[in-house]
């Protein structure tokens, strides 16, 4: 065992949701972790460290987006030795990273039973899809509505890619919910283009953008001639009636008790701080 005092306890679990913008998007989700240390000392923000040869912050990430992929809706858990009105480390923090990562949101975690909604586990299983926006830049509207319509229709489309485990076949169409052309973002754009918007569930594989899009070549030979433009819009648990996605941070905006490690220490409410709207040109910087 080290020598040394032990780690000061969690006393404060705060809930990130933050937005990969514009040239952010090629960076590697590694790069940002470290960005996010490297903003959390310059604030100022008292995380908690684990113990053991090799102490590292309390961070974790949750359903991260690829590289080369925009996103409006990351989210990281971050503990901290003492409680903080979640409004300034939003501010603090957000001041903190380099333009393009951007925190949107930060609301602290709301005590469960037996501390259960303080678990990654737990906020992870609300992360049940991901909406998505792909600009096709040189596709007509007409391509791309007639290839949507034969994905869509179709029961089955497998797709291959290389996985951690080798090479995997899967159905890319089981995962989409829904897909459809958005001609009026399409009109607004600076040059021409088709903008496709889709939901997707998490599985296992994860069904991404590029496979959808292999998928669409596929079914319709949809072969855009430059490459797409991908922007996470939002992700969380869908809505089965609608296809619609909630927020995963609602059920924790409740005003309550920091949990933690030593959740019984702490003092008082604390204040959740509401979103702001997504971008709708993250990926156009």
């Amino acid at each position: 065992m080290p020598e040394g005092p032990a780690p000061a306890p969690v006393t404060q679990r705060l809930r990130v949701r933050y937005a990969k913008r514009g040239r952010l998007r090629f960076t590697s989700h590694r790069d940002i972790s470290r960005a996010v240390e490297r903003a959390v000392r310059r604030a100022g923000i008292p995380v908690a460290f684990s113990g053991g040869f090799t102490p590292h912050p309390k961070i974790s990430y949750a359903g991260a987006a690829a590289t080369g992929v925009a996103s409006e809706a990351e989210y990281l858990e971050i503990g901290l030795t003492e409680t903080r009105d979640p409004a300034r480390v939003r501010a603090d923090l957000d001041a903190a990273l380099p333009p393009g990562l951007d925190i949107v949101d930060v609301v602290p975690v709301r005590a469960g039973r037996g501390d259960a909604a303080a678990k990654p586990s737990a906020f992870a299983d609300r992360l049940e899809a991901s909406e998505w926006r792909i600009r096709l830049d040189g596709v007509s509207d007409d391509d791309a509505a007639a290839a949507v319509a034969a994905f869509m229709g179709a029961e089955h489309i497998e797709v291959e890619r290389l996985t951690k485990k080798g090479r995997r076949r899967f159905d890319v169409r089981a995962a989409v919910s829904a897909c459809e052309l958005d001609r009026r973002a399409a009109e607004a754009a600076d040059a021409p283009c088709a903008i496709l918007r889709m939901v997707v569930r998490h599985s296992t594989p994860a069904v991404r953008p590029d496979d959808i899009l292999t998928g669409l070549r596929q079914v319709a030979d949809l072969a855009p001639p430059s490459p797409p433009l991908v922007t996470r819009l939002a992700q969380g648990p869908l809505d089965a009636d609608t296809g619609g996605l909630a927020d995963p941070l609602d059920p924790d905006r409740e005003i309550g008790l920091p949990s933690g490690d030593d959740a019984g220490t702490a003092r008082g409410p604390v204040r959740p701080q509401p979103g702001d709207a997504a971008s709708a040109d993250a990926v156009s910087a």
